[in-house]
């Protein structure tokens, strides 16, 4: 009995030294996570502080439930005998089963080129949770942003997009394995009670949730998805049936798809990404559905999105996990042009703008939102500007106080951005300063700039043997022979599939920088938001 005892009492107090431990451990994590908590509430504070100096437009609208994808519809209206126009987002809500979820439209209010940026008061209203207010233009104008559609969605809205050729319909993904479509002329702009879920389409071939989504640019009803059973369907619309099987299957991935995007310029081709760390490139002209090509490990870790460039048809860029991202030449993909390196986190979006074709912009777990201008690689900088990031770092928006799910470019306003993050629910539109991206300096003749972009983005170059970091050295590197062109509306032959050695950073020449064209607000007077303190070369708090 005595050693009974004496078992149970040393059995009793390991039990309590284990409790013990864990409530030490669990006191230890929340004291972290308030610590985390406060920086990001002091980093914010700071950023409000600074916004007049930063931006030329900040609008932060906090919404009844967080949607994690944004998208900015391509028209807009003109309100008469104003400086006013309204324009739409694309979003959805994410309740994870709290309550109905809605595929949902909003409209902002946004000052044209012609009106007096000084006339907008930038100021955050603790009521509304938003950042400025054109009050001041007009008293009937005084709401910025408000939702004004919504549509019964079934389970959350992880992606939504637009039908280029019919913005009307819009196609969603949601933690269910089909595809939904609707055509918003067949809905109410608010929901009636008893109105129940009902998409004009369904498109069935995945087993698993996904997020990857791009309709067809150039062909108008083909759309392609992405999921994390590792498959890429692709369906034509055109066909009108409720339930709409996959016209195509496509499989080369052996891990979850995070994105798809079409070509921009080329019907049949689009690339997928994934967590094998994989790129492939398809052709759909192709039998069987083989893959054009594969890059095998393009990244370290898992790649979570992609993007082609507009103007380059060989150029596309990739994100990761591995917090890079990378640019690519179609005809060489051994290895990659040029690693842009600056987040601290996951990227888990990457895009190019619409309207300079050497600028993109990227986001992810670290908060941020980063622009990037690649003409701008291996440009010189002093010491101290090389301690904010490389050369082609353009702009860092530091709003948000937690993962940036997703950021869309303005297609009526070049340098506008919108941006959601899921908590908390925060949607903001911004615009960076003018003067970041339009310097005082002599723009160069336009063809010398293009000539300038499409060398530094097209023609890969031998990495260095011992590089230390992703700047241009002062001497400049031997260039690789350019690569043949194969025209992409060529019929690809063979499969081929190549590992990529991503941990080692490829330069790119130097070269004389292609100014963007000056498309920025007119009204705005030097020194009307940032007195007389001349910009950084790369804004950040």
């Amino acid at each position: 009995r005595t050693r009974e005892t004496m078992a149970e009492g040393a059995s009793k107090a390991a039990v309590d030294a284990a409790a013990g431990d864990g409530a030490a451990a669990a006191a230890a994590a929340a004291a972290a996570q308030e610590e985390a908590e406060a920086r990001v509430n002091e980093e914010h504070k700071i950023w409000k502080k600074n916004v007049p100096f930063l931006y030329d437009f900040v609008m932060t609208h906090c919404l009844e439930w967080p949607s994690i994808t944004v998208q900015w519809l391509p028209h807009k209206q003109e309100l008469p005998d104003t400086h006013i126009i309204k324009q739409q987002l694309l979003l959805g809500t994410k309740t994870s089963g709290a309550e109905q979820n809605y595929l949902m439209t909003g409209t902002i209010k946004l000052l044209d080129e012609n009106a007096n940026i000084a006339n907008l008061k930038l100021h955050y209203d603790d009521t509304t949770k938003e950042y400025g207010g054109y009050g001041a233009l007009s008293e009937g104008e005084k709401t910025i942003f408000q939702i004004d559609s919504k549509i019964v969605h079934e389970g959350d809205v992880n992606r939504a997009r637009y039908k280029p050729q019919d913005p009307k319909v819009i196609a969603t993904k949601s933690p269910s394995t089909d595809v939904y479509v609707f055509d918003t002329r067949k809905h109410f702009s608010t929901p009636k009670p008893g109105d129940k879920f009902n998409p004009q389409m369904r498109l069935t071939g995945h087993t698993r949730e996904g997020y990857g989504l791009s309709w067809n640019p150039v062909k108008s009803g083909l759309l392609v998805s992405g999921s994390y059973d590792s498959l890429v369907c692709m369906w034509d619309t055109n066909v009108p049936q409720p339930v709409l099987p996959a016209l195509q299957v496509f499989k080369e991935h052996t891990d979850a798809v995070e994105d798809v995007e079409w070509h921009p310029k080329h019907e049949a081709l689009f690339a997928s990404v994934g967590d094998d760390r994989r790129i492939v490139v398809w052709d759909t002209r192709l039998e069987q559905g083989k893959p054009s090509k594969v890059v095998a490990a393009a990244h370290t870790k898992e790649i979570n999105g992609l993007s082609f460039n507009p103007f380059f048809e060989y150029v596309f860029a990739t994100c990761s996990s591995d917090k890079v991202v990378a640019l690519w030449d179609l005809r060489n993909t051994s290895t990659p042009m040029h690693l842009l390196r600056a987040h601290t986190d996951e990227v888990l979006q990457v895009q190019w703008s619409h309207a300079h074709e050497s600028v993109l912009a990227s986001a992810g777990r670290d908060r941020r939102v980063h622009v990037w201008d690649v003409s701008r690689i291996g440009d010189v900088q002093s010491e101290e500007d090389a301690k904010d990031g490389p050369p082609e770092l353009l702009f860092i928006h530091g709003g948000h106080t937690s993962c940036v799910s997703e950021f869309s470019w303005n297609p009526q306003d070049p340098w506008m951005i919108a941006s959601v993050t899921e908590e908390p629910n925060i949607l903001q539109v911004w615009k960076m300063t003018e003067s970041v991206y339009a310097p005082e300096e002599p723009a160069p003749p336009a063809a010398t700039a293009t000539a300038t972009a499409t060398a530094t983005m097209t023609t890969p170059v031998a990495p260095q043997p011992t590089p230390t970091s992703d700047a241009t050295p002062a001497s400049a590197p031997k260039a690789l022979p350019t690569p043949e062109a194969t025209p992409l509306a060529a019929k690809p032959a063979a499969t081929p599939v190549v590992s990529a050695p991503p941990v080692t950073p490829v330069v790119i020449a130097p070269a004389a920088p292609a100014v963007p064209e000056d498309t920025s607000m007119d009204g705005v007077e030097e020194g009307e938001v940032r007195e007389d303190e001349p910009p950084p070369s790369v804004v950040r708090v």
